[in-house]
């Protein structure tokens, strides 16, 4: 019996294996790559998780050096010419000791090189004569249509236009993945390309030819933190060489064009096969979500009726201050969202509390608003009453005011409800799961299923909000004072 709390006491403290964790980019390579690095570092007994699709370049590398993730896919190119642009490296090898002065490194490269190029659609560069990117300056008229990515990297659009001298074309961005839709449909001519792109082949496009030489390499690796552990680097460096341009080509095509999962294609490319299995079902899939938009949800709201009630209230009994009260919060409302969203990365990190912040700033307005216009729409004979009957004034505002107001205040939060259930779903951008993930993944893969899988219960889980507040109504507010 005695060894017993000694046992229980060594379960519990006993220091448990930490998982590492691996970010990808919100393109279909990137999340391969990650699934690829989960595996095989899972098979080396390396616990992982993989947050995929997180966004750009810059939202993975700023993750990793804050150590909100261990360690993602990237390209020497882009570390070169837009992450550290500012110490103008002269090569790839210079890499090494850049990256360790901010506390990262690099592995080995996997194999393949994955650089830009610019896509047209073969019959229409035939038609036009134009086989090389010196060409464009003789076709300004031309519909570009770039990532809005590449649109701002400085190894992107702006290098390219001082290049090949194309200064004063017009430049429209747009979703990668989406842009590859628009050529084919003949909606533009011309958009960045990534040379492994299965798209380039089943779209029938020419990558045109980079006679300055502009492009640089841009070898796939992983960027890590310093302090990852021997056993994960290990297996990571075990992946150098083992990816060539033609099996990573294959492997984007059996997720973008042949609809397999990226799960699928790292086994496939580990050498187990495509299968499936072990995947979760639709059913299992919608309640994980629906479990993480609900907490993005509830958290966001309960925080915001905690700050919003007392500052309605405030705005109510101070006129002066409560003008500025409604000022704030209504500015707030103006920001927009995507932009907070990524904003408040550097300040909380990725995942749910970025997430959850913003939800809460959007939700002030409506309940401190509303608040307000509950209180001072009483009408002044009854607060008289109440002052008559010797009442105080937290007295009267808990037994007076909110009860009448209460109509009014419950209106405002049941619009900051249905605001954050959809807001929420751009939490998925910075790795908050959510209703966001299967929308962001179908728009990735041109599935409409996967839309529709995160696009579908968002709206019924707004109605649903909708019928919860309206029995809450029923039964907190009193017959004579509800809403018409």
């Amino acid at each position: 019996m005695r060894a017993l709390p000694v046992l229980l006491a060594a379960l519990l403290f006993a220091p448990q294996a930490r998982a590492e964790t691996v970010g990808s980019k919100a393109f279909t390579e990137s999340v391969i790559l990650g699934e690829i690095a989960k595996d095989t570092l899972e098979k080396a007994g390396v616990p992982t998780t993989h947050r995929r699709e997180l966004g750009g370049s810059r939202i993975l590398f700023d993750a990793v050096k804050a150590r909100r993730i261990d360690f993602y896919p990237e390209y020497t190119g882009t570390l070169r010419f837009e992450l550290l642009a500012a110490q103008h490296l002269a090569n790839d090898a210079a890499l090494g000791p850049a990256l360790a002065a901010q506390g990262l490194a690099l592995t080995r490269p996997l194999g393949f090189s994955d650089s830009y190029g610019i896509a047209m659609r073969a019959d229409k560069a035939k038609a036009l004569g134009i086989a090389k990117l010196s060409d464009l300056a003789q076709h300004r008229d031309l519909r570009f249509g770039f990532s809005n990515e590449f649109v701002d990297r400085k190894d992107g659009w702006p290098a390219l236009v001082a290049a090949y001298g194309l200064g004063g074309v017009r430049v429209q961005g747009i979703n990668h993945d989406l842009a590859y839709r628009a050529l084919n449909a003949g909606q533009i001519d011309l958009t960045d390309a990534y040379t492994t792109d299965a798209e380039i082949a089943a779209y029938n496009l020419v990558v045109l030819t980079d006679d300055a030489k502009f492009f640089p390499p841009y070898d796939a690796v992983f960027v890590i933190r310093s302090d990852l552990s021997p056993k994960a680097r290990a297996a990571l460096d075990s992946l150098a060489g083992t990816i060539d341009e033609a099996k990573m080509r294959a492997l984007n095509r059996m997720v973008r064009m042949d609809k397999q999962t990226e799960t699928a294609a790292a086994r496939a490319a580990l050498g187990g096969g495509a299968g499936i299995d072990n995947e979760p079902t639709r059913f299992e899939r919608i309640a994980q979500r629906t479990i993480e938009h609900l907490a993005l949800v509830a958290a966001a709201l309960a925080l915001a009726l905690l700050a919003a009630l007392p500052l309605g209230v405030i705005a109510a009994r101070h006129r002066r201050l409560g003008s500025a009260v409604l000022a704030i919060t209504g500015v707030l409302q103006t920001i927009p969202s995507l932009a907070l969203f990524v904003v408040l990365i550097p300040l909380l990190g990725i995942g749910a509390a970025p997430t959850i912040f913003a939800l809460f700033l959007y939700s002030l307005l409506p309940i401190v608003r509303n608040t307000h216009a509950g209180l001072t729409g009483i009408a002044p004979a009854l607060l008289d009453s109440a002052d008559a009957l010797g009442l105080t004034r937290a007295a009267r505002l808990r037994r007076i005011e909110l009860p009448l107001a209460l109509p009014t205040i419950l209106a405002g939060v049941r619009t900051a409800a249905v605001i954050a259930v959809g807001l929420a779903t751009l939490g998925a951008i910075i790795g908050a799961g959510g209703y966001g993930q299967p929308i962001l993944t179908g728009i990735r893969l041109n599935s409409t299923p996967l839309i529709l899988e995160g696009a579908i219960p968002a709206a019924m889980l707004a109605l649903l909000i909708e019928g919860l507040f309206t029995l809450i109504e029923r039964r907190a507010v009193p017959r004579g004072l509800r809403r018409p």
